[in-house]
């Protein structure tokens, strides 16, 4: 069985570290949940160091900024570090070999917030039949799901363009209701035969960068938390570090709980074989 802790306090003497996942643990989308500003500050007074480490497909500028309009204070944690800026690096430098092929010319499906993304690099925004590749960054609309992209995808394979995703996540929770993200689209592309290339949890490659980041080499004293089993505590494991699981975010559905309920812990259990995944603990909601 998974143990199910209280708060972060029953086991925060183990770590000196915590990467922190942003939607489903530190807010749902559209406002913090309660107490984590005080839970933050609990983590800050016990000597911990936070990094915020988000699939979200935009700048960590732009995350530091919805954190402090959700009252977040920044000196609440330390670094931030998302799947947007990580696709950003990898624009930029070109050392990857698929990136490096990659043109100038981009068609960007996703919304016109995400577009820092790209919009200070050496990038053209063009339509789809000019395109040398797509960069996804999810959805323009939070109502669409991907068979609204389906014609988009249909001629980008046709023209046989790579795609670039700057969120691996599938789905979000948004006040209760599921919002498809940029993985489900790019999963789908990659389903039709399409070339993909992504950033972002559960490659550990972010892992590596979220512990430089935080100036902490030893991989036993970092602790994630995270909400999804398949992409934070996958790739937690696959980064080397331990992870807890907040059960009232992305699986509350799955677990039959609301937000701040214990789970069952059969069912907690039966959840985890199913995505192959143990986290060292459990708890409720991000609380100290």
């Amino acid at each position: 069985m998974i143990a199910q802790i209280a708060g972060l306090s029953a086991i925060a003497g183990r770590y000196d570290g915590f990467v922190l996942d942003l939607w489903g643990v530190i807010h749902d989308g559209v406002e913090a949940y309660p107490g984590v500003a005080g839970t933050l500050a609990a983590l800050r007074t016990a000597g911990k160091r936070t990094i915020m480490l988000s699939n979200a497909p935009r700048r960590a500028t732009a995350l530091i900024e919805q954190l402090t309009r959700l009252g977040i204070a920044r000196d609440l944690y330390d670094e931030v570090l998302s799947s947007g800026e990580a696709v950003h690096l990898e624009l930029e430098r070109r050392g990857d070999p698929v990136f490096a092929a990659l043109g100038d010319k981009l068609y960007h499906l996703g919304p016109e917030r995400d577009r820092n993304v790209y919009e200070s690099l050496p990038y053209r925004s063009v339509d789809l039949e000019s395109a040398d590749f797509v960069l996804n960054t999810g959805p323009v609309e939070v109502s669409e799901t991907v068979a609204d992209y389906q014609p988009v995808l249909d001629r980008a394979l046709a023209r046989r363009l790579p795609m670039v995703s700057a969120n691996p996540d599938h789905v979000v929770i948004r006040q209760g209701k599921r919002i498809t993200c940029a993985g489900a689209i790019a999963d789908r592309y990659a389903d039709m035969g399409g070339q993909v290339v992504q950033r972002g949890k559960p490659d550990p490659a972010i892992y590596e960068v979220a512990l430089a980041a935080l100036g902490i080499a030893d991989k036993a004293r970092v602790c994630a938390v995270g909400d999804a089993l398949h992409t934070d505590i996958r790739g937690a494991r696959a980064g080397g570090i331990d992870a807890v699981l907040v059960t009232g975010g992305i699986h509350a559905e799955e677990l039959g709980i609301e937000w701040g309920e214990t789970a069952d812990p059969a069912r907690l259990a039966e959840l985890a074989r199913h995505h192959g995944e143990t986290p060292v603990a459990a708890i409720p909601k991000f609380v100290w």
